[in-house]
């Protein structure tokens, strides 16, 4: 005697397919761009200028660029000025000031 095949019901999840006649669209929600000159970081840092650190752990404090490294998110190796070394996003770095933080200083 043979067997008979065995047969499921469709899951809950199935999806029906396409009517015919009707093309399918991306949805326009969903589209991403991507900002290819975000890659080069800030031309501004180089090794060995002061930045101060805009966020994260070390917010606000300064430090000295060490090494830099490309890539598709560029980050810097910063020494901060109590002596320890970070890893931080290019992004996340403003270039640092002395003499406009003194003119600050003496303003107020």
């Amino acid at each position: 005697m043979r067997r008979r095949k065995t047969t499921y019901p469709p899951a809950k999840t199935a999806k029906g397919g396409a009517v015919r006649g009707e093309a399918r669209t991306g949805d326009p929600g969903r589209t991403v761009s991507i900002d290819l000159t975000a890659m080069t970081g800030r031309t501004e840092i180089a090794l060995g200028a002061r930045v101060e650190i805009a966020s994260g752990l070390y917010a606000g404090e300064v430090a000295t660029v060490e090494s830099l490294a490309g890539g598709v998110i560029p980050a810097v190796v910063v020494r901060t000025a109590g002596g320890r070394t970070r890893r931080v996003r290019a992004v996340d770095l403003v270039p640092f000031d002395d003499r406009a933080r003194a003119r600050d200083a003496e303003a107020s």
